[in-house]
Formats: structure tokens, C-alpha cells, sequence
């Protein structure tokens, strides 16, 4: 095996340990404790089901870790096929990092209000309800803010698949196009509270969903074409 290839499959497996926990705590776990039409019965879900709540802040740490790190594997795989790109890749990749991490604090305040019994005693059970809901408020619209640097740094990865000559160039498209569909669910949910009802919302996440489990599964078991690889560094030489 080559040195690529052994890139190549590093970053489709960090890709895929980003792939798993990311639905994990971004769509399953928030699925099983959150009931946004009722605060009683998201804190009562989350009190009962701590050790998934906690499951939930742990997959989040490790995909935001494999997020750090992705990008500055790719960057060793793709850098020659464009380096002004692959810096964009990482640049916008990287900026995301401390905001996500930050932001993960509002799961951790949601903790310390549920194990402390004195805040129950001192705000009343209505009042714990409106501050879990406010943490869970909070946690939603730093996730909203991060996607738009999930969606830019799309762009130029997708261009870099594009013009590598060793990966699919339909998968350098899906990526590409990705990265518009997490601006416009931005944009679009923020200037309309009911673009989340559309079905432009459902259609503009298809794109990135499938580029992005594609090329990591395409990078996990095909690796790169060693000839082209070659061919391609020869020609930017």
C-alpha cells in the first residue's frame, strides 16, 4: 500500500468516526430527550436518561476532534492538486473548532442544574424548565452558526476531489454543491422561522449528505489510483 493510499484511508476513517458520532449527537440522541412543544417533559427525559445525555456531549467532543483533524489529513492528501485550496479547506474547517467546542458548554450548564438540587429548590420546577430549554436554545443556534463554516470549507474540498484525477469527480460536485445547501438551510432559517417546514430544506441537505458519506466510504475502501496520483503531482510540478 502506498503512502497515499495510507493517507487516503486514514482520512476516510476519521471521516467515518465523524460520519457515526456526528448523527449520534446531532440527530439520534437530541431525537430521544428533546421535546420542543414541552420543556416538563424534555427535563424529565434528560434527568431519567443522563447517561445518554452524557453519551451525547462525548460524541460531540469526538467528532469535533475528528473534524480537527480530517482537515489537516486531507490537506497532506490534496495539498499538491491545489495548495491555495487546501489551505481554504483548512482554514475554514479549523475556525469552526473553538466555536464548536465553546459551545458544547451549554450541555454542561444543562448537567449542573439538573445534579444540583439547589437550583430546583431556589428557581421552582418552571423556572429549571426554562433555563434547560434556554441551554438547549443556546446549543442550537452555535450549531447553526457553525454550519456555515461546514458548508464553506465544502467548496474548496470539493474542487480539490474535482481536480485530484484520482478521486470521482461527481463526488467533487455533491461535496461542492453541499456546501450551498448548509448556507441556504443557514440563511434560509434564519430570515424564515418556517423554511425548516419546506421541502427546499429537505432537498438542499441531500447533496452534501450523500458527497460527503460517499467520498469518506470512497476514500475508506478505494484509497486513491496510484498512477494518477502520480501523474497529477508530476503535472503541477
Amino acid at each position: 500500500m502506498t503512502a497515499q493510499n495510507k493517507t487516503a484511508r486514514l482520512a476516510g476513517l476519521t471521516y467515518l468516526i465523524l460520519v457515526i458520532c456526528g448523527i449520534l449527537s446531532l440527530l439520534y440522541i437530541p431525537s430521544k430527550l428533546i421535546v420542543w412543544e414541552s420543556a416538563s417533559k424534555t427535563l424529565e427525559n434528560i434527568t431519567n436518561f443522563q447517561q445518554m445525555f452524557r453519551l451525547g456531549i462525548v460524541s460531540s467532543i469526538i467528532t469535533f476532534l475528528a473534524f480537527l483533524m480530517l482537515p489537516l489529513i486531507l490537506y497532506k492528501l490534496l495539498h499538491k492538486v491545489s495548495e491555495v485550496h487546501a489551505r481554504l479547506m483548512v482554514i475554514f474547517a479549523l475556525v469552526s473548532i473553538p466555536l464548536s467546542f465553546v459551545n458544547i458548554l451549554h450541555k454542561f450548564s444543562i448537567l449542573s442544574l439538573i445534579e444540583k438540587p439547589e437550583y430546583g429548590q431556589q428557581m421552582g420546577a418552571t423556572e429549571l424548565q426554562t433555563q434547560v430549554m434556554l441551554q438547549l436554545e443556546y446549543y442550537n443556534n452555535g450549531i447553526q452558526l457553525s454550519q456555515i463554516f461546514w458548508g464553506l470549507w465544502l467548496l474548496p474540498f470539493g474542487y480539490l476531489i474535482y481536480k485530484s484525477g484520482f478521486l470521482p469527480k461527481v463526488l467533487g460536485i455533491l461535496v461542492m454543491l453541499g456546501c450551498f445547501g448548509y448556507l441556504i438551510t443557514f440563511f434560509g432559517g434564519f430570515l424564515d422561522s418556517n423554511f425548516h417546514d419546506t421541502i427546499l430544506s429537505d432537498i438542499v441537505g441531500i447533496p452534501a449528505s450523500v458527497g460527503e458519506i460517499g467520498i469518506c466510504l470512497w476514500l475508506l475502501i478505494m484509497g486513491t489510483n496510484k498512477m494518477s496520483f502520480r501523474k497529477k503531482v508530476v503535472k503541477n510540478a
